[in-house]
């Protein structure tokens, strides 16, 4: 890395970090604590798994870095790609940054894990990628693959943390065996309560990478972040969680994804409504093709059902998962004789299979969700030894 240029930029973050904490109590991110972690990557092959959301300042970390003289052999990219416009679920082949030239491997295209041939090009991978705190949000699983690939190859991994909008509390049952795919791959409830560094502290200490091997891993924590604060990303982290409303409502609406009931993809507001062309309700939207939703339920017909986008965040937050949602548009699909469980993809959500037998047998949403408590005291006393952060 050239001196010059590295010494310039911590100047200037120096001085803006002093006039930001101090008086407006500004979360400094990790990727912004160059000072931390600069010298990790003088002279070394540096991989970046990130995306759209790396930013410093309004530039991105990739271009930040390559101005400093840092060799930046590779990108990996998660779902919905390094640009962040890919829709859910949808394949991301492999290419060069047009801006850049950097190589991108995607690792939601041919494979969701990083190659060790891939891998071995790189002296370090450097993580800095904006998380919601939700175990089927992908990028989670992402960071364990990338985790698994660099402890079995020996190639050291920097995390540059950031704040969990969702950080302010565990809900949700942990993961059954049976239901774990991509989009649960850890034994963690639905809504975990830590950053992208803290659980990879986790995933290291708690022996769940395969063959007992550890990543070598650093993490550069955010300064000035508590859990219990509010946190409100600067950047869409995903196509269809555009702002605080919908990160705060994901843990409780993404159910419906194994259901025939649309959670507003295709819309303005995705994940802050859901309906259904047989629902009632104070709603009615009809989804369209757009960017981040080529292909929406319901395409092109009317849905009705509820509008959940003025709801207060701090709310949201307090109450936790909110089974009712999807209790309440169960049972009156039921009524109009419609199917409502589509597949396993509930289950591969939620994480158990006790969930859907309950709203199937007429349970209220509190007592299905009184089923997870000890899920989460249990975790919460195990995750002790990794967090960084105080409440």
């Amino acid at each position: 890395m050239k001196r010059v240029c590295l010494t310039t930029i911590l100047l200037l973050l120096t001085l803006h970090l002093v006039v930001a904490v101090e008086p407006e109590g500004r979360i400094v991110l990790g990727d912004e604590r160059i000072d931390e972690y600069g010298h990790l990557l003088e002279g070394k092959r540096v991989g970046v798994l990130t995306n759209h959301t790396a930013r410093i300042g309004g530039r991105h970390l990739v271009d930040t870095l390559l101005s400093c003289g840092v060799d930046v052999k590779l990108i990996f990219a998660p779902e919905h790609g390094f640009r962040g416009k890919a829709d859910a679920g949808e394949f991301v082949p492999s290419s060069r940054d047009a801006y850049t030239g950097v190589e991108i491997i995607s690792l939601y295209g041919a494979s969701k894990a990083p190659k060790a041939n891939d891998i071995f090009k790189c002296d370090v991978i450097v993580v800095d990628i904006q998380d919601v705190g939700v175990r089927f949000y992908t990028y989670i699983s992402t960071l364990y693959l990338t985790l698994q690939t660099c402890a079995d190859v020996g190639v050291p991994v920097v995390i540059l943390d950031r704040p969990n909008p969702n950080g302010m509390y565990v809900d949700g049952p942990i993961i059954e065996e049976q239901y774990r795919s991509f989009v649960g791959m850890l034994p963690i409830p639905v809504v975990h309560g830590m950053t992208l560094g803290e659980l990879a502290r986790m995933i290291n200490g708690e022996g769940w990478l395969e063959g007992g091997v550890r990543c070598d891993l650093t993490v550069v924590p955010c300064i000035g972040y508590r859990r219990s604060m509010r946190y409100a990303p600067e950047v869409a982290p995903s196509p269809n969680l555009p702002n605080e409303v919908a990160v705060a409502l994901y843990p409780s609406l993404c159910y419906f994804e194994g259901t025939t009931v649309s959670v507003g993809r295709g819309t303005e507001r995705p994940f802050q409504l859901y309906g259904h062309p047989l629902l009632e309700g104070d709603v009615e939207f009809t989804p369209e093709e757009r960017d981040g939703a080529k292909n929406p339920p319901h395409l092109g017909s009317v849905c009705r059902g509820r509008d959940l986008s003025a709801s207060s965040v701090d709310s949201l937050i307090m109450g936790g998962i909110d089974l009712s949602y999807v209790v309440e548009a169960h049972n009156a699909l039921k009524e109009a004789g419609e199917e409502f469980f589509v597949g396993s993809y509930f289950e591969k959500l939620i994480g158990v299979g006790y969930v859907r037998d309950m709203i199937e047998m007429g349970y209220r949403a509190e007592e299905i969700e009184s089923m997870w408590r000890a899920d989460v005291e249990r975790f919460v006393e195990q995750r002790k030894p990794y967090l960084i952060y105080e409440e």
